[in-house]
């Protein structure tokens, strides 16, 4: 079995690395089929010499497959509700031999690679695994088999530092019910997927394809079985911190059920990423030992990244959460920048220049910007400017902007005590 991993760079990949041979003739035939591990698009097509061979497959799902010409491989990933063409290739295949093209990537940004499924079985009792990193923006990770009950501080890798966009190698265990983990690559704590049961069959081969998620660090996985069906493993998990942005340097502690967000710490602070369990309980929140009321708490969605944000005067704060978008830049040369406003006290907008560009204009306390990419730079000049002031409230000179990085530029306090801050987030 071989993949074909296709290339970083600008936009769609372009250029092929698989080691299979073509076909000659037109009677030469392969086998393709669909599998979709985008989670920018439902529904996905595939067309093969401008014939539908794939239709309508869902996330998570794999089409049927289909008589390929080797002579004629030209190949095309489609959207569904649109028929718009998101990815092409033109593959090499092998006469007689068995290939999924996967689809993965966020909206607007689909690559593939192209899966051989024709490895040699394992013995009775044995079962071979391959894991694919198919999560753009997770970066490199390592992963851990192990018993269900088994605990991962006593847990060797099994596979370490698999980079986006690479693979494991066939891996053998035992066949049977085991336990799969993904950690962030060198750091046991940094959990991005946990498996509590995957079925590896007696003399089998599968590939457990991971995909990106909606704020970019955690990850899903999609067991595909060779020349058989797919299990989906959606993450169970979000990520949430806790700032604290209020006035008159108040003390702030918070929690979501038995996770601690923030120790009792003195404001502004910015507390660090906490994976918790999905769902809508809201936060334990205490300003300087008062509870601050939570009327109403947003569903946290599997897979996504939050702040949950403590702002405004100290003797009356609000909380505001917000849609953290920490993927990486699309393009690997440039980098991510977003502006929160936290000041309290305040009707007037922010704006976060670079270079004396606006990045961001008009940032109302309590919100957010959208992430905008810019260039990376060994010096810039960022600034955070208000009306009300005639010289930025917050400035970094020299400031080096690195390619592939996402920021966060905070602003805290009250309007007479300003205090920014800048958080490289990835």
């Amino acid at each position: 079995m071989r993949f074909n991993q296709w290339a970083w760079g600008l936009g769609l990949a372009t250029a092929a690395l698989m080691s299979a041979c073509g076909g000659g003739g037109s009677d030469s035939k392969a086998q393709m089929r669909l599998l979709n591990a985008s989670i920018g698009y439902p529904s996905l097509d595939m067309a093969v010499d401008s014939t539908t061979v794939n239709s309508a497959v869902t996330y998570a799902n794999v089409g049927s497959y289909a008589d390929i010409n080797t002579g004629a491989t030209g190949t095309e990933v489609q959207s569904n509700s649109v028929g718009s063409t998101l990815a092409s290739t033109t593959p090499s295949l092998a006469s007689g031999s068995h290939y999924t093209m996967i689809a993965y990537g966020a909206a607007g940004s689909v690559r593939t690679t192209l899966l051989q499924e024709d490895q040699e079985v394992p013995a009775s009792g044995k079962s071979k695994l391959l894991i694919l990193n198919l999560a753009p923006d997770a970066g490199a990770l390592d992963v851990y088999v192990t018993g269900t009950t088994d605990s991962l501080d006593g847990a060797s890798t099994s596979a370490s530092a698999i980079s986006a966009g690479s693979g494991s190698g066939y891996l053998t265990f035992n066949s049977g019910t085991l336990r799969v983990r993904l950690t962030a690559s060198g750091n046991k704590s940094d959990l991005r997927l946990d498996i509590p049961s995957i079925t590896l069959p007696s003399a089998g081969v599968s590939t457990l394809v991971l995909t990106g998620s909606s704020g970019g660090v955690l990850v899903n996985g999609i067991q595909l079985i060779q020349q058989g069906a797919t299990t989906n493993f959606l993450n169970s998990t979000a990520r949430a911190r806790l700032v604290a942005a209020v006035g008159g340097n108040a003390l702030v502690a918070g929690s979501i059920g038995s996770t601690q967000l923030l120790p009792a710490s003195t404001a502004p602070t910015i507390g660090d990423y906490q994976t918790l369990a999905t769902g809508s309980t809201a936060p334990t929140i205490f300003v300087n030992g008062v509870q601050l009321p939570v009327s109403s708490f947003p569903t946290l969605t599997a897979g996504g990244d939050y702040t949950l944000m403590v702002w405004g005067p100290a003797t009356s704060p609000q909380l505001t959460v917000l849609t953290d978008d920490n993927k990486l830049p699309t393009t690997s040369s440039a980098a991510k920048i977003r502006l929160i406003n936290g000041v309290a006290n305040t009707t007037a907008g922010l704006t976060l220049n670079v270079d004396y560009s606006a990045l961001a204009s008009n940032v109302l306390a309590g919100t957010s910007s959208t992430p905008t990419t810019t260039a990376a730079t060994t010096s810039s000049l960022l600034t955070v400017n208000s009306p009300a002031s005639a010289t930025p409230i917050y400035s970094l000179s020299s400031l080096a902007i690195q390619a592939n990085g996402v920021y966060t530029v905070f602003v805290m306090g009250d309007n007479t005590s300003m205090v920014g801050s800048l958080r490289k987030e990835r």
